[in-house]
């Protein structure tokens, strides 16, 4: 019990440092060599910490105002590894918003657990539909 709810609780961590700019406390989310998946946002993938914060700057007022993740279930996949699955809302400073799931692995290392891998997939289209062009 207390392994999951570290897990959420790092899981709903990464909004929080992300809205507030605090990217010099992306250790605390991601292992080092973490890969960061958006390439269904055409960006393709982003590899370790630095290149997360890195990107995070180049998008500038491009970032959402307000990430909130939710839904989160876990699935153990081994020791010291777990694979999470959890709804992301992005609130954009017009007001907009959108939706994505994320698809995270997260193992326990010298620091506690962190997000190994994520993967971030856009909701375009209701009941898991792929919208047409």
């Amino acid at each position: 019990m207390e392994d999951r709810i570290a897990v959420t609780e790092l899981i709903a961590m990464h909004g929080h440092l992300i809205d507030a700019g605090a990217l010099e406390r992306l250790e605390e989310l991601f292992t080092e060599d973490v890969v960061y998946d958006i390439a269904d946002f055409g960006f393709g993938a982003v590899r370790g910490v630095a290149g997360i914060r890195d990107a995070a700057l180049a998008l500038g007022e491009g970032n959402p105002v307000g990430h909130h993740v939710t839904n989160i279930v876990l699935t153990e996949v081994g020791v010291d590894r777990v694979r999470a699955v959890s709804k992301g809302l992005g609130v954009m400073a017009d007001g907009t918003c959108g939706s994505v799931t994320y698809k995270d692995v997260i193992i326990r290392g010298e620091y506690g657990w962190r997000i190994s891998r994520r993967t971030v997939l856009a909701r375009r289209a209701p009941l898991g539909r792929t919208p047409t062009p």
